[in-house]
């Protein structure tokens, strides 16, 4: 899946802001506070509202009137454009949520394909306060809007998700593939302290939030996708200077222990000992290495315990990542992190009176100029080209 455009109306700080000719991998700057992990939990707003319902997604960030933009009237509105493959006709997911005597409900729900570049989209659903209409043969099956198969369905509660009920079933196949990808979100937020933990016997396969199941991850793909955990070892050694080896041990209980060996010692040393630096760049491998990579990862300033000289290396693991068929959205500080990316890669969050707005760097002409003549990204932000983004 690729996210192409997202547009958000009272959503917190962007009363009205629009994101589009978005990468698959997008860096984001700006000011402290100025939204940047708002946009991200856009994201894990929609999973909530999909695991739950929009009333348990909103009591969870303080409530509707928390939710919504300050001084402002009407509901909240998340569009999202997105393709599941380049050659795939556009999807628009379309969520407005607005309140009655102290409780939200969804006002108005809708997911509809462009079949071509003329014409009006065709709604697969279309729900409003709980009732509404969903397309229940497949997409392929149709050549004509008039062959499509609407079935009418009521929710038990007009703060559910239609898409959350309709997943659930395979005669509704746009829905349950929409509410798949959504599940499937992942947002990073990786703490070193978290990942030093030693784990209780327990299984895990997929990197957790803040890394605390590092360990049980990294044993999972020893035993199960060796392949895998080799090329994130043989990977570490190649980013990390320094590094000339990373080997497994399985212990008599069968935990496994990961040795460190440097260049300038004899004997390697265990996990534990290693750097911050080293630790969180593994632990990025393990997440961009995973054997079912999430569709779209979000990753919160990982320059964090990074050293400066590792943050043009990860970048790059985020571009490959990418290019392997995800979609990964990065928020950072560093202009050295940011050195490494791309013109058509950068957007920044501009605060104007209390609201953000979202500006993208290919748009800028100074920007590009400067680019065009050799210029890093990182330097022109540390020098003010990007109004309003300071490096706070």
């Amino acid at each position: 899946m690729k996210i192409e455009a997202i547009e958000l109306v009272n959503f917190r700080p962007f009363k009205n802001a629009r994101m589009t000719g978005i990468p698959s991998l997008c860096v984001i700057v700006g000011a402290n506070g100025s939204g940047k992990s708002t946009l991200f939990d856009v994201f894990g707003f929609l999973k909530d509202a999909l695991t739950d319902n929009v009333h348990k997604a909103l009591s969870k960030r303080g409530g509707f009137r928390e939710v919504r933009s300050r001084n402002c009237r009407g509901p909240i509105k998340i569009t999202i454009k997105f393709r599941q493959k380049h050659t795939d006709p556009l999807v628009t997911y379309h969520l407005a949520i607005d309140e009655k005597k102290g409780r939200p409900f969804v006002s108005r729900e809708i997911l509809k394909y462009r079949r071509g570049s003329r014409g009006k989209p065709w709604h697969f659903l279309d729900f409003s306060n709980g009732k509404g209409t969903a397309v229940t043969n497949e997409l392929e099956q149709v050549a004509d809007v008039n062959e499509l198969e609407r079935e009418e369905q009521t929710l038990a509660d007009p703060s559910i998700l239609a898409i959350k009920g309709l997943a659930q079933f395979q005669r509704f196949p746009v829905a349950m593939k929409f509410g798949r990808l959504i599940e499937n979100w992942h947002v990073s937020d990786f703490h070193i302290s978290s990942a030093r933990r030693v784990p209780d016997d327990a299984y895990a396969e997929h990197l957790s939030r803040e890394g605390e199941n590092l360990a049980l991850v990294t044993q999972y793909l020893f035993e199960h996708h060796r392949e895998l955990f080799d090329k994130v070892c043989s990977k570490l050694a190649a980013r990390v200077p320094g590094l000339d080896r990373v080997e497994a041990k399985t212990t008599e209980d069968g935990r496994v222990l990961l040795k460190f060996r440097d260049q300038a010692f004899k004997d390697p040393f265990l996990a534990r000992y290693v750097s911050d630096g080293t630790l969180k760049m593994f632990a990025y491998l393990v997440l961009l290495y995973d054997p079912s990579p999430h569709p779209l990862l979000c990753v919160e300033e990982p320059e964090n315990q990074l050293y400066p000289i590792l943050l043009e290396e990860l970048i790059e693991e985020f571009r490959l990542y990418a290019i392997r068929g995800g979609q990964v959205f990065v928020s950072t500080h560093s202009p050295d992190f940011l050195n490494g990316a791309r013109l058509e890669e950068v957007f920044w969050i501009e605060k104007k009176d209390g609201y953000s707005h979202i500006r993208r760097a290919k748009d800028d002409p100074q920007i590009a100029a400067y680019m065009e003549q050799g210029d890093k990204m990182g330097y022109l932000w540390k020098q003010g080209f990007f109004e309003g983004a300071f490096t706070t």
